[in-house]
């Protein structure tokens, strides 16, 4: 492979990397549920195919290369993780958490949003709707106003004094501060 067209393999390389790896990323995090795992696994993936370039395989999907060549790392990874630590004594997991909150926690959320739910019953009709827009139906700033009919910086200020209204309200539920 002769200087230029090595120059224009890395440009072509740069280019896939930029608009690919975000999701190459996606798929190896989506697995792990952890950053660097997905990293490592996103950059063995490029490096992976760097190399098919190097000894000459041309691919013709190189998003679709990408993302089977993820998938399958995650997995192979997930494979010999559990290879590595599936027969470890079970006091070596001790200090593993859950990603799912325990009993007690769901119990305190559980009592927390009818604590909300109740509260937002009591807030006036617009606080309630502009707080349901933002924060259950997630809508931003912009798209509030264009539905209620309101300039942006109204719905701002609608917003700040719904949210002290029900922080307000919350901390006479709850008898304190």
């Amino acid at each position: 492979m002769n200087a230029a067209s090595s120059a224009g393999r890395r440009g072509e390389f740069e280019a896939l990397y930029e608009r690919h790896a975000r999701a190459v990323w996606a798929v190896a995090f989506a697995r792990w549920l952890d950053a660097e795992t997905a990293r490592d696994v996103m950059q063995e993936t490029f490096l992976r195919l760097w190399r098919e370039w190097e000894s000459g395989v041309a691919i013709q999907n190189p998003r679709a290369w990408l993302l089977r060549v993820a998938r399958n790392l995650a997995e192979d990874t997930a494979k010999s993780s559990f290879r590595r630590n599936g027969t470890a004594p079970a006091e070596h997991f001790n200090g593993v958490c859950s990603p799912s909150p325990s009993p007690m926690e769901q119990l305190e959320l559980a009592e927390r949003n009818a604590r909300v739910r109740s509260v937002l019953e009591e807030l006036p009709a617009g606080d309630r709707d502009i707080l349901t827009l933002k924060y259950a139906m997630d809508f931003d700033a912009d798209a509030i106003g264009e539905m209620l009919g309101i300039q942006v910086s109204a719905v701002h200020m609608r917003l700040s004094r719904a949210r002290q209204r029900m922080a307000d309200r919350l901390t006479d539920h709850e008898g304190g501060p």
